[in-house]
């Protein structure tokens, strides 16, 4: 945790539940309990786990020139959002190129937070203020407890009123267990969930209750690396871990595509004005890769780096993997080889385990995204 220079409210929390709270984003982090990553997969995929999520940053951007900021910096329209509504946006560089992953909270008519990834997008739109009518507070004293699964619902609903009318991709103010809280309809499990972003002193007290009240629930304290489990299934992707800042192509600068990653979609139709707008338009139908699923023909995970072979060629690159026990079914997601991209493509899994594995269309959990967006 050398790295570290923000602290989490809970860290004496996940230390007691057998946490080293490795380094992520600046935060030690819960990577890993002393109980099994699997009970924490079954658990959100089947019930509810809690999750300290705070190494994201969160950022308000406030002023006149807010809106207009957000609006190139990132790829959604955001004269769209308003306040109580969110939306997932991609950052791109000048040369139309991936560089962080965001959403963006309409907090009022001037006001907006931010909760960005682990890419350099805080650093752009901070560049980007100056000389603007907009104050940029990074705010570390928020916390980020997630709360996902089927269950989360209808624990929330003993506690939040109005809880099941909140749409997804919305947010409300308002109170849980005595403490002010926004409580945010998103996450990155691809189940119904929660996101509970409160201050720092009242996360134990929030953290404490929710895992007591909710035991009942079969709410757990979930640790971090159990996101890579979910979304492997659910097409979540995470920078740099996906992207060719770790798997680098020979010759060219780091940097991957909308058009490549499949994030094209977070550009809002019709918007053709913002950071990286003109390349990113003009590399469309250039990929030089595209992210695919693999199923695997194995009881064993791949791991990250393992390559993909076929007729003797290597076509690819698995950036990361999951088995789980309650589909039985090892998956990944990989960098393929565009030709390769297709569903039924028979592959060669080489690396941590040699096995054969079988192209396949994401996400492997949920395609219709039905679970995340229920209804009441």
């Amino acid at each position: 945790m050398a790295n570290s220079w923000r602290i989490s409210a809970l860290a004496d929390r996940h230390r007691a539940l057998g946490s080293r709270l490795e380094d992520w984003n600046g935060m030690g982090m819960a990577w890993s309990y002393a109980t099994d990553l699997a009970d924490h997969h079954e658990a959100i995929r089947t019930k509810a786990g809690l999750m300290d999520v705070s190494g994201l940053k969160k950022v308000h951007y406030v002023g006149p020139h807010a809106q207009s900021l957000l609006d190139w910096a990132t790829t959604r329209d955001i004269g769209k959002l308003y306040p109580g509504k969110s939306a997932y946006a991609s950052i791109l560089n000048e040369d139309g190129k991936f560089i962080d992953d965001c959403i963006i909270y309409r907090t009022g008519p001037n006001a907006f937070m931010v909760v960005h990834g682990a890419g350099t997008g805080y650093e752009r739109l901070v560049r980007s203020a100056q000389g603007r009518q907009v104050a940029v507070l990074f705010d570390d004293d928020l916390h980020d407890l997630s709360l996902q699964g089927p269950a989360a619902v209808d624990f929330l609903a003993e506690h939040v009123p109005g809880i099941r009318d909140l749409p997804y991709f919305h947010h409300m103010q308002t109170r849980l267990f005595g403490r002010p809280v926004t409580i945010s309809r998103t996450g990155y499990t691809g189940e119904r969930g929660y996101e509970i972003f409160c201050k720092a002193q009242d996360a134990p007290l929030i953290w404490d209750t929710i895992l007591a009240k909710g035991a009942g629930f079969g709410i757990v304290a979930c640790a971090f690396a159990a996101l890579d489990w979910l979304r492997v299934e659910s097409y979540l992707l995470f920078y740099p871990y996906d992207n060719s800042e770790t798997y680098a192509f020979a010759n060219e600068k780091a940097g991957d595509t909308l058009w490549e990653l499949g994030l094209e979609f977070t550009v809002s139709p019709g918007k053709t004005d913002f950071c990286g707008a003109n390349e990113h338009f003009r590399l469309a139908g250039k990929e030089r890769f595209k992210i695919y699923g693999v199923d695997v023909a194995s009881s064993r995970a791949t791991a990250a780096g393992d390559t993909l072979w076929r007729n003797g060629r290597q076509v690819g690159v698995i950036t990361c993997g999951m088995y789980s026990r309650l589909t039985r079914r090892s998956l990944a997601i990989a960098r393929l080889d565009v030709e390769q991209a297709r569903d039924g493509v028979e592959l060669e899994v080489r690396g941590s385990i040699e096995a054969r594995g079988t192209v396949s269309a994401l996400p492997f959990d949920d395609p219709e995204k039905k679970k995340r967006t229920a209804v009441g």
